[in-house]
């Protein structure tokens, strides 16, 4: 039987042209949701195109962007104004890495980037697209975040660092918008078959990480307008894996 129960709303997915992104892109399109896909690379959101025809027989939206790009993000909020009103859903997993280095030898273009990628793209995202979420009927946020936020681990500094302000953000936030529909989650994929896990573990064997895919399910479901989302979900408690 076909899901159809995000048909008529709209989701922007960042990072949608590999890994997480991707997966969660193909999964909200299946799923019935109109797919505004962002990432860096064309080639790669057209691949991701070419999956979402071939499953649904509809077409995404391809913004191929860097989130660095402040105003890129203002104009994507006014863009999705003008064509559609609203933002039902937003799916945030683009991230960067970075350099796994002491905090002392990382260069300061480097941290500024990571920073702004993981962070400062966030507030601008949140900036964007308020006032599109507070137009939807029940606006689900779910954004992506990782195990070091809360753990730091050494030579992780920026990205770590990035994270937890983040999270922070992401907190505030949702304390802001509270008495609205709007909602917010934080999702802790964990381990998981990426180009980010290959670079941090060189040395990893990838056939025993779990592929991004499996996380296509919780997306869907964090997206539900009529369930009440949890602010926190880690992947693998949810999957139930040890």
């Amino acid at each position: 039987m076909t899901d159809t129960s995000l048909a008529g709303r709209i989701a922007v997915v960042t990072g949608a042209s590999r890994g997480i992104g991707k997966a969660s892109a193909l999964a909200l399109a299946k799923a019935g949701a109109h797919v505004v896909a962002t990432a860096r690379t064309q080639g790669g959101l057209e691949a991701l195109d070419d999956e979402i025809l071939t499953a649904t027989g509809e077409r995404a939206t391809l913004v191929p962007m860097d989130l660095t790009d402040g105003k890129a993000c203002d104009l994507l909020g006014a863009a999705i104004f003008e064509r559609w009103g609203k933002l039902d859903i937003l799916v945030h997993a683009a991230a960067e890495l970075g350099v796994i280095t002491p905090v002392g030898h990382m260069e300061p273009r480097t941290f500024e980037r990571i920073v702004n990628l993981n962070l400062t793209s966030t507030w601008r995202l949140l900036r964007s697209f308020d006032p599109l979420f507070q137009r939807a009927e029940a606006a689900r946020l779910i954004i992506m975040t990782t195990g070091v936020a809360s753990q730091p681990r050494a030579f992780w500094g920026a990205y770590a660092a990035s994270k937890a302000g983040m999270e922070a953000l992401v907190g505030v936030y949702a304390d802001e918008v509270e008495n609205t529909k709007v909602r917010a989650t934080l999702v802790n994929p964990g381990p998981m078959r990426t180009k980010m896990r290959a670079v941090a573990f060189p040395g990893e064997d990838p056939d025993t990480l779990t592929p991004p895919e499996a996380i296509g399910p919780l997306v869907v479901d964090l997206a539900q307008s009529g369930k009440t989302p949890p602010d926190r979900v880690n992947f693998r408690d949810w999957a139930g894996l040890a």
